[in-house]
């Protein structure tokens, strides 16, 4: 019942985004947008500039979404999310450092995204090495350093932006706070098979989560691989991070509000969960984006702002929940 109520949900959400925002052009347009007598200039701003936003925003947020769903399974860990594991940071790190490199290339729509897997997968290594070098690895241990290489991610793209010309790096500051700008169709399919392909994996692996709840002796002996099992999730996971992040930047908490809303209505199994806060995820990005555009209008804040004023309170409390939990359990 909840993934028909979804899938309707999402193109509602998209013609919502079409109808908002401060050019003067809305709903009352839409029907009459292919007629001969309609105004070329609004034509333009729905077609050309809210269209391909609304659809950038509906697969950045099913992409961030999937992520979380993956990486919270994987790690056990309901506060997981790329964004505040640094995979985010690392991905738009990766992006930007291909943008200062190749500069306006036809290679930017594969190559942004590629290098932006890069750097994710760097942030893994970094993650996992540097949270282990207690001995074991801890859930509060992962999300400390987590927080601490999307810091240094961060300072690394402004160092790059600063240090460079500040003319040709304009555009990337908003890395550091999350966009969702027009892009041509082009990187939209991009970002759709990146997004395909990795949701296609996860798919694969949704039944092996569920028995990686119950502990890795538990799965191993139901004839699961962890080690493996986590390393396939946790790529895939990454991969459509970095399709999403390399052309938006630092869009947080997406990935942790969404699946964990999701959860508490639906229950934690994965082959529902995975598909449902999927479009769950691209839907709230979608309605995010548009209320971002009018919320402080005439002036139009970015949508990384919007969803870190929800996120980082609501990550808060999760936290606080969590260490009560962890608390109780040890007392």
């Amino acid at each position: 019942m909840a993934l028909p109520l979804l899938l309707a949900l999402l193109p509602i959400s998209l013609l919502l985004g079409l109808g908002i925002g401060t050019s003067g052009a809305g709903w009352s347009d839409l029907p009459g947008l292919w007629n001969d007598d309609a105004d070329p200039v609004v034509r333009q701003i729905l077609i050309d500039v809210r269209l391909p936003r609304v659809l950038l925003a509906a697969l950045v947020g099913a992409a961030l979404a999937a992520a979380g769903v993956a990486y919270q399974g994987v790690l056990r860990n309901p506060l997981a999310d790329p964004f505040i594991l640094g995979v985010s940071g690392g991905s738009a790190l990766g992006a930007v450092l291909f943008g200062a490199a190749a500069g306006a290339t036809s290679l930017g729509v594969l190559g942004r995204p590629a290098a932006g897997f890069g750097g994710a997968l760097v942030t893994l290594f970094l993650l996992f090495r540097l949270a282990r070098l207690g001995g074991r690895t801890g859930p509060t241990t992962l999300l400390l350093v987590g927080v601490v290489l999307n810091a240094i991610a961060s300072a690394l793209i402004l160092f790059v932006i600063t240090a460079g010309d500040p003319a040709r790096f304009q555009g990337e500051f908003f890395y550091l706070i999350g966009r969702i700008p027009p892009q041509p169709l082009s990187t939209l399919l991009a970002i759709a098979i990146w997004l395909a392909l990795g949701l296609a994996v996860l798919a694969t692996q949704s039944h092996r989560l569920n028995l990686l709840a119950l502990g890795e002796d538990a799965a191993g002996q139901l004839g699961v691989d962890p080690e493996r099992s986590m390393w396939i999730t946790v790529l895939a996971a990454s991969l459509v991070t970095a399709a999403a992040v390399a052309f938006t930047g630092l869009v947080g908490f997406v990935g942790l509000i969404v699946p964990h809303i999701v959860r508490t209505l639906l229950g934690p199994d994965h082959r529902i969960l995975l598909p449902c806060a999927t479009l769950a995820g691209a839907s709230f990005l979608v309605l995010a984006d548009s209320a971002a555009r009018v919320v402080a209008a005439p002036v139009e804040i970015p949508v990384g702002v919007l969803t870190t004023l929800i996120g980082g309170p609501f990550f808060l409390v999760l936290f606080l929940r969590h260490l009560r939990e962890e608390g109780g359990a040890v007392g």
